[in-house]
């Protein structure tokens, strides 16, 4: 039986980590294709998935898949571990299409993604493909497989969401409303397409064992209520808000039920024998029904499960804790950011710096481990401030610590701001990454890109040097944990733009 649509995640793990992409990166399931996979299959159409990322495909190897598939249409999802990524994730996704039109010019290609929706005409004339989704794309892909079985050449135009070339022109059709029922209509991943096997954890989930697989990562929740300026979360979304007649100036914020998240949860352990989870939802530790409620059927359940999930210095409620950690949450994401109000503030980024200590006390206390996210780079930093955010992370002393430079990602208002004024960008979408050979963050109003840079890594090399912090891992986790942060960091990242 011909297959309906493939959906390609693209892969180019050494291009954007460098060394570190060999063994030390997580290898995730991709969320979105799966959940895309599980969507479409509901609308009585055959999915497959090609999965370069985690097969270790070459574009052309990649291709040649599809090709042999010889499918109704081939959808590239330009996702990654988080939003941020999908720029990113463009690198091999680029090439995949490039590579697809090469070997099989006549299978119909769309592209999907957060940073497709971000620039959707830019990328329609960028690249080798033949639509591009303006919104999530779930119904534009549903809409395009009808039109393709009512007629070849197929009537595009009542295709929702879809940007397309017409003569020498480009059509943006209406955007598709988002998707209401997600427990209906969207049930969870297609686990059954994916290569189970080979998706493994980040490495600091599993300290103390560092067991990584087996893994996968789920969404409880699409979307952030929150207005962060440097983040791209809501890029995909902010069509189909308004089709859907929401007020577009608050953000959307969609839930799977607990049931869903268990029965999700139940197949992984069960069918897949997974343990390390992760919750992908950009916001996670928010709404106390949900959490609780997902909470309390983990732990009626018995599971053993390592999980981690992000949560925000200002979301983090003491009634939540003690059931998280006896749901398997052993980790919890807080976005830090910045020790400095004026930095954070500027950034609308709305706590008060003296909250931060006390969050971090009582995640601890509860018995569950921090990764702070610090960002160097936000527009009002200086030497000075960037500083004191090493010495708040140096001063927290989390067991894990990801160090950023500030990046004006596509469908983020400080890339608007950034186009705005002129500021220098990458040349490539591999710039994007904070691990890559071309990273190119933003200056600030007082310092130059190539600052931020080298700052940006000599705190990752102090921080994880620092012997209060060493001493700490060898207490909690034990010496093999501490032998892999040696080994961690003994990995140095060329950085074309830091001199």
């Amino acid at each position: 039986m011909k297959t309906d649509l493939v959906l390609v995640n693209p892969g180019s793990r050494m291009k954007i980590y460098q060394s570190l992409g060999a063994r030390l990166t997580a290898v995730e399931n991709p969320v979105w294709a799966g959940l895309i996979a599980s969507f479409v299959r509901n609308k009585g159409f055959t999915v497959q998935i090609v999965d370069a990322e985690a097969d270790e495909l070459t574009p052309e190897q990649t291709a040649e898949r599809v090709a042999a598939i010889a499918p109704t249409l081939a959808t590239i999802v330009v996702y990654g571990h988080q939003p941020s990524a999908s720029t990113q994730n463009m690198t091999g996704a680029s090439a995949i299409a490039t590579a697809i039109k090469q070997i099989g010019p006549d299978i119909p290609l769309l592209m999907l993604g957060g940073h497709v929706a971000s620039l959707p005409e830019r990328t329609l004339s960028e690249e080798g493909c033949d639509f591009v989704a303006r919104d999530e794309g779930l119904y534009t892909i549903v809409d395009l497989l009808d039109a393709y079985r009512a007629s070849n050449p197929p009537d595009l135009s009542k295709v929702r969401g879809l940007v397309y070339r017409e003569g020498t022109g480009t059509v943006s059709n209406p955007p598709s409303p988002l998707v209401k029922d997600l427990d209906v209509d969207m049930p969870g991943v297609a686990w059954d397409l994916l290569p189970m096997s080979k998706y493994r954890a980040h490495n600091w989930h599993c300290f103390g064992h560092l067991q990584r697989q087996p893994y996968a990562a789920i969404y409880t929740t699409l979307g952030c209520p929150y207005h962060c300026s440097f983040c791209c979360i809501q890029a995909p979304f902010k069509s189909g808000e308004q089709a859907a007649g929401l007020n577009t100036e608050v953000n959307s914020y969609r839930f799977w039920s607990p049931q869903r998240v268990i029965e999700e949860i139940d197949l992984l352990v069960n069918t897949y024998g997974v343990r390390n989870i992760k919750f992908a939802d950009e916001m996670f530790v928010l709404n106390q029904r949900h959490v609780l409620g997902i909470c309390d059927l983990i732990i009626e359940r018995g599971y053993d499960l390592n999980i981690w999930a992000y949560a925000r210095v200002d979301t983090v409620k003491d009634s939540m804790l003690d059931k998280l950690k006896r749901a398997g949450f052993t980790w919890l994401a807080l976005g830090i950011e910045a020790a400095d109000d004026r930095v954070l503030t500027d950034v609308d980024k709305r706590y008060q710096v003296g909250e931060v200590h006390d969050t971090v006390k009582k995640i601890k206390a509860a018995g569950i481990s921090i990764i702070g996210n610090f960002i160097f780079g936000l527009p009002e930093d200086t030497t000075e401030t960037m500083q004191g955010t090493l010495d708040l992370a140096l001063d927290l002393n989390c067991e894990f610590a990801n160090f950023y430079s500030a990046m004006a990602y596509p469908g983020s208002p400080l890339y608007d701001e950034a186009v705005r004024r002129g500021w220098r960008l990458p040349e490539t979408w591999s710039g994007y990454s904070q691990h890559a050979v071309n990273t190119l963050p933003l200056p600030t109003r007082h310092l130059s890109a190539a600052e931020v840079l080298r700052f940006r890594d000599h705190a990752f090399n102090v921080y994880y040097s620092h012997q209060p912090y060493l001493d700490m891992v060898r207490e909690k986790f034990g010496d093999d944990t501490l032998a892999h942060i040696r080994e961690m960091t003994s990995h140095r990242l060329e950085r074309q733009h830091a001199r």
